[in-house]
């Protein structure tokens, strides 16, 4: 029996007062619909989103050859919207229905509630809340469901109730599009409601057996801004209590961000406040992390400290080697065994060689840095023309002084001095100084300039 998952996505979400459409909001930097969509990704089946209000964006954001999509022209309720699919519904299909801006469902929950399907049974997530206003209470007889009733249309009998509705559930194919073609909208919304489908279970003699989450936070549901922020703490929060049992220490557990995919490969890493972490980071033993660094797609090797302050985007980082503050690793760098990166320091596309260092004020792009390497302050690899970009090599044990220009293509050999204030427009030869620089003038008799 496949499992055929409908996710409604079709609000605008008038409460986000926002041009996106609501489902395309964010948590860890991941749109909603998308963390819906990958909670089921293990299932085998077919996963259909219904969109409304934006539909070619979110269409265009969430563009998986894997997923169908259905639109609903008119919102008229979550009934309405499951109607829009029920051509796509065989009658052998385990439904699912999940809603895109319940982001943080768990795979193990849907797999459980799934497990309570068969031809005389099906599942219902709910959960019991302190405060169940506004939800759809869940009215039960001898322990068993009857029916769900809108808060709305609740009573103060049964609004007392505090067990309520997700409005996820799972159910047969063959009866779910029984169920939806009796659906009315006599309510105070007038609107057709998923949820008269349980009362219509009930009467056919099936048997509504409930599910409940870990957590109350995998069913809460987002309306405003207020509860996405809401979400993303709390997602982070569970991030960062996971990185400590593993042998992380965080200086604030409530400043960290994790937006995408953290993998440790080793213990006594430290983590010091408001670091983002984004794309796939891999950090190994002994990581040192300073304040305020954004890292993204990068992979840091043991016992490497990143001082605070600094930027890396798609790069490789070797054992030992120490970066910033106020650095800035771009797509491409490559740092090799114990090599240094300074203050205000930007490597893109470069390999720098072991025991290398480029500790202030340089910009090196499109390069290859032998070992043991020191490039002075102020120095520039011009690997640009305008139109085309160029390399420079620089070969083992070269120093090159502060202030120097080295004009790609250009190749620096082993052991070579290039004097401060430099020019290099030519290769320079290995075990010599190469220099270019202006004569020093005296202008004597010179008088300051006096203001009038």
């Amino acid at each position: 029996m496949d499992i055929k998952t409908i996710v409604l996505a079709a609000g605008k979400g008038t409460r986000m007062k926002s041009a996106l459409p609501k489902v395309l909001h964010c948590i860890a930097g991941k749109p909603m619909l998308q963390w819906v969509v990958e909670s089921v990704s293990s299932f085998k089946g077919e996963t259909v989103v219904v969109c409304g209000h934006g539909a070619e964006l979110v269409k265009d954001q969430l563009a998986q050859p894997s997923l169908k999509w259905v639109e609903q022209t008119e919102q008229l309720g979550t009934g309405h919207a499951v109607q829009q699919t029920i051509q796509l519904i065989d009658d052998a299909d385990k439904v699912l229905i999940l809603y895109g801006d319940v982001p943080l469902i768990e795979t193990e929950t849907l797999r459980t509630l799934l497990q309570q399907v068969n031809k005389n049974t099906m599942g219902l997530l709910t959960v019991n809340l302190d405060d169940p206003t506004g939800y759809g209470r869940i009215l039960r007889e001898n322990k068993k469901v009857q029916r769900i009733v809108e808060h709305k249309d609740a009573n103060e009998t049964e609004r007392a109730v505090n067990e309520v509705n997700t409005g996820i559930l799972a159910v047969t194919g063959s009866s779910l599009k029984k169920w939806l073609s009796q659906l009315e909208n006599d309510n105070a919304q007038e609107e057709y409601y998923l949820t008269d489908i349980i009362e219509m279970a009930v009467n056919d003699g099936v048997d509504v057996k409930t599910v409940q989450p870990k957590s109350e936070f995998e069913v809460k549901g987002v309306n405003a801004r207020k509860e996405l922020n809401e979400l993303e703490r709390y997602y982070q929060r569970k991030n960062a209590e996971s990185l400590m049992e593993q042998g992380v220490t965080l200086a604030d557990a409530n400043r960290i961000d994790v937006r995408g995919k953290l993998v440790l490969t080793g213990s006594d890493i430290f983590i010091d406040s408001n670091v983002i972490f984004e794309g796939t980071v891999i950090l190994g033993e002994g990581v040192n992390i300073g304040s305020n660094c954004v890292i993204r797609d990068a992979q840091i090797a043991n016992n490497v400290t990143i001082k605070s302050h600094c930027v890396l985007e798609d790069c490789e980082v070797s054992d030992d080697s120490v970066i910033g503050p106020f650095a800035r690793l771009r797509p491409g760098a490559e740092l090799d065994e114990n090599v240094r990166i300074g203050n205000f320091v930007e490597v893109k596309k470069s390999k720098v060689g072991q025991g290398s260092k480029i500790n202030h004020l340089s910009y090196i792009g499109d390069a290859d840095i032998g070992k043991n390497v020191n490039i002075g302050a102020g120095t520039i690899t011009c690997n640009y023309d305008g139109v085309n970009k160029f390399k420079t090599i620089i070969e083992d044990n070269v120093f090159i002084g502060s202030d120097t220009q080295l004009v790609a293509p250009v190749t620096i050999a082993k052991g070579a001095t290039i004097g401060a204030g430099t020019t290099l427009t030519k290769n320079a030869p290995e075990e010599e100084l190469t220099l270019s620089r202006a004569k020093q003038l005296t202008l004597k008799g010179w008088k300051k300039p006096v203001k009038e």
